[in-house]
């Protein structure tokens, strides 16, 4: 088979479960990863033929596909503020809306040594995306999973970036009573209420971290609650909270972060006009 016919097989086998746009894109990706040559080059190469290893690649990745696998997860990495991440099913596969919060956090740093700390780190996206646009910050990522932390010191390696990862369960006092004063705490902490389960993807239920997504119905903004509390006690006077949130809970979070202390409290929108990320500023001495 050459890569031509490589391509067309996969957009033909997978769509029964993607619609063809989405289909044509993960068969891109999955023949990057399997050829190592990018969309241009398959153009030129069209002709080439696979060999037997990447034949065999090409249907253990189709038939992954059919059983709803993110192409994250079977090519091991993911693009995220112009990075290649790695990934796997210890992390959430990072998306355009977080990048979003990035974006708000890097425009808003008037001061280029920010120190930050990002609460359920994950892949390390989010603070190695500061770190990347704001090379004089200090960035730091906390998570209660261990292998989570495992793909972030990886990416951190990979990508040269020094940001301090550790483990720390963010429900735990103790614990995060020894971490260091911060200018800026950042969370995109589970949200979806168990009871969202219904209409997600197969894709997010079936292989993504449930650690990182789900919290309960009764006290969906307990993750939110608990941060708050702890930028209360952690961030230096003049610093931001930041979150990104549940689009069906923007005016809950809006209204416990203000009822906290926080000033200036400014809800934004993702890319796709939903209620996404939320800022509160911390002036105790105003």
């Amino acid at each position: 088979m050459n890569i031509q016919a490589a391509f067309t097989y996969i957009t033909n086998t997978i769509a029964p479960v993607y619609e063809p746009r989405e289909a044509a894109g993960i068969a891109h990706l999955l023949l990057e990863h399997i050829t190592g040559l990018n969309k241009l080059d398959r153009i030129v190469y069209k002709d080439k033929m696979l060999e037997p290893a990447q034949q065999s690649q090409l249907e253990q990745g189709v038939a992954a596909l059919l059983q709803h696998q993110p192409i994250q997860y079977i090519t091991g990495t993911a693009w995220f503020y112009d990075m290649e991440l790695l990934v796997n099913p210890e992390v959430l596969i990072p998306r355009p809306e977080t990048a979003g919060l990035v974006e708000w956090i890097v425009n808003d740093a008037q001061v280029k040594h920010i120190k930050l700390l990002d609460i359920g780190t994950g892949s390390g996206c989010i603070p190695l995306a500061v770190k990347k646009a704001l090379p004089a910050s200090e960035a730091w990522g906390i998570d209660v999973s261990a292998g989570a932390l495992t793909i972030a010191k990886a990416n951190a390696s990979r990508q040269q970036l020094d940001v301090h990862f550790t483990q720390v369960n963010v429900l735990d006092d103790a614990a995060t009573a020894a971490l260091p004063a911060f200018d800026i705490i950042v969370s995109n902490p589970p949200y979806i209420r168990q009871s969202e389960r219904i209409g997600m993807q197969q894709q997010v239920l079936d292989y993504e971290p449930a650690l990182a997504l789900f919290v309960p119905d009764e006290d969906a903004l307990l993750f939110y609650r608990r941060i708050t509390q702890l930028a209360l006690r952690k961030l230096q006077p003049g610093g931001a909270l930041y979150f990104e949130i549940n689009e069906a809970l923007g005016p809950e979070v809006v209204q416990l972060v203000e009822k906290a202390g926080f000033a200036n409290v400014q809800l934004r929108q993702d890319l796709y006009g939903k209620d996404r990320m939320v800022k509160g500023a911390y002036l105790p001495n105003v």
